[in-house]
This record gives structure tokens, sequence and C-alpha cells, in this order.
């Protein structure tokens, strides 16, 4: 509903249900342990916060929605809100994702010991490979793969065998094999997901170094 939108908006945006405003009612709640709404009611009204000072939470609430808000609303032009759309689509998600990569390649470079370069442009059209480690005068190749969940890995599979061909080439151009790495977050972190490709690498690195 448009309504209740607006108005868990305008709540969110002016703090008008922070624990300051209206008390710890989760914590409250528990206190009371009531049986029906009408127990929860009368508790709230006696022992957090008055009823006045809901009625007049809501009268301010109004305030902000038909002046402050409405204003901001009619300063908005067209061309704001398609620079906006741009802004989310394109800017913010290359943003993020590009952090997300180097929050995983930050946590390799830690795990490995190594240090891992960008690739150059070229490298990622003719041998589909985004990162490099250089070991003595040779190069194992990395991408980086971030997933939202366990469900897409086997489809990223599929295109690996699509892009053997290109690994072998830089294989046999640069002595060093080509690793997939698989971000996903977990807890609201990023993390690797195939944490033996490590071991994988390290065992590369050792055979190249002999």
């Amino acid at each position: 509903m448009a309504k209740e939108w607006i108005l868990n908006s305008a709540m969110n945006r002016f703090q008008f249900n922070f624990k300051r405003n209206v008390g710890a009612v989760s914590e409250e709640i528990r206190k009371c342990e009531p049986k029906t709404i009408d127990d929860w009611r009368a508790y709230y009204f006696k022992n957090v916060r008055p009823e006045e000072h809901i009625v007049e939470l809501g009268k301010k609430l109004y305030v902000k929605i038909t002046e402050v808000i409405a204003s901001e609303v009619e300063d908005i032009t067209e061309e704001e809100c398609i620079q906006y759309v741009f802004n989310l689509v394109i800017d913010r998600t290359f943003d993020g994702y590009m952090t997300e990569i180097k929050t995983v390649y930050g946590q390799l470079e830690q795990a490995l010991k190594r240090k891992i370069e960008p690739a150059p442009n070229e490298w990622d059209r003719l041998y589909n490979v985004d990162f490099f480690i250089k070991v003595k005068e040779k190069y194992i190749g990395l991408q980086i793969k971030p997933v939202s969940n366990t469900a897409q890995i086997p489809e990223i599979y599929k295109e690996r065998g699509i892009q053997e061909d290109t690994h072998r080439k830089f294989t046999a151009k640069f002595g060093g094999k080509v690793f997939y790495i698989f971000s996903i977050k977990e807890d609201g972190k990023k993390k690797i997901y195939n944490t033996k490709v490590i071991q994988e690498i390290q065992e590369e690195t050792e055979r190249i170094e002999k």
C-alpha cells in the first residue's frame, strides 16, 4: 500500500521509531508477556510511554510528510530521476562489484603471501584472465567470480568449459595455470567459497619455482 510505504519511510528517516522515541518495545513486550493486544496496549501506556506521547509523534510525522517531504518532492526534476536510476543501476552496482572483488583478492593475497595484480585488458579479451600472480618469469592466471548463491556455480563451470581453450593458450604462453575463485556472501561478509583453490595455487607456485 502506497501510504504505508510513505509512512514507513518517514518513520525511519526521522527516527520516530527509535528507542529514544518509542522505548525498547522488543524488550518491554517480553517483560509484559501479553495474552492479547489489549494487555500489551495497557502495559505500554502505563510502563513505557503515555498515550499522549504516541499521539504527539503521529502529529510530528504528519508535519514531516506534508511539509518537509512534500516540499522535497516538488523540487525533484525528471532529469534527477533519470540520473538517479543510472547511478543506482550502473555506478553503484559497479562500485559494489569492484569492492567485492578487492575484498576477496585481498583475502587471497593474505592466504598465499603473494602479490596479486590486475591483468592487462588484453588478457581479459584473449585469455579470460582478470588477475595474475608473477612467479619468477611466469604467470598464474586468476578469475574471481562473485556468486549470490551456490546454485550459480554449476553454470559458471559450464562457462569454464567454454573458456578452457583460452586458458590453455595462457598456460602455453605464460607457463602457469588459470584458477577460478568463487566469492560468496556469508553473515554479511564476502569470503572465498572454494577454499581448496588456495592449496592448488600454492602447489602451482611451488611447481613453477622448481
